[in-house]
């Protein structure tokens, strides 16, 4: 099987990275996150049926709610290359206690099939969770009105 490589690490196309793999390219992403306001840097990777892994870091505006979570830019770079199944994603900061993503975070997680989420601090703990766990009855698409139905509003 072809051999590929994100920052160093490198895997079979098509296996799965283990825990600590995915939480280490998490942490490597998190060297270059923009935090120069808060300093508080999250770095994820974002681990997708296929294998390929896609990072994020949290990208801090001056005008704050501008800014970017790591969970959410590396949902955004995995969707742009066509990715929609995801194995796991590894979020990770220098915090007391794991790395929890915030409720808008929680909130896209629950958009797409993933089935876990590593969450870890740079002490080394971690804690898995679902998305569902995570942000229990969340909003989704069956909260929406079907398609038909929301074309004919639209045109009223």
């Amino acid at each position: 099987m072809p051999r590929a490589s994100v920052r160093g690490l490198s895997w079979k196309e098509g296996s799965i990275l283990t825990d600590d793999e995915l939480i280490a390219c998490a942490a490597a992403a998190r060297a270059r996150a923009y935090a120069p306001y808060s300093g508080f840097a999250v770095g994820a990777a974002l681990l997708t049926e296929s294998g390929r892994v896609y990072e994020g870091v949290n990208v801090e505006n001056a005008s704050y709610p501008v800014g970017i979570c790591a969970e959410r830019a590396a949902l955004a770079a995995a969707v742009s290359h066509g990715e929609r199944r995801f194995a796991a994603l590894a979020v990770i900061a220098d915090s007391p206690d794991v790395c929890a993503p915030c409720g808008m975070c929680r909130q896209m997680l629950m958009e797409f099939p993933i089935r876990r989420i590593l969450l870890a601090n740079t002490a080394g703990a971690v804690r898995v969770m679902t998305p569902a766990e995570l942000l229990p009855c969340a909003f989704g698409a069956a909260a929406l009105p079907a398609k038909e139905e929301s074309d004919e509003i639209s045109h009223r």
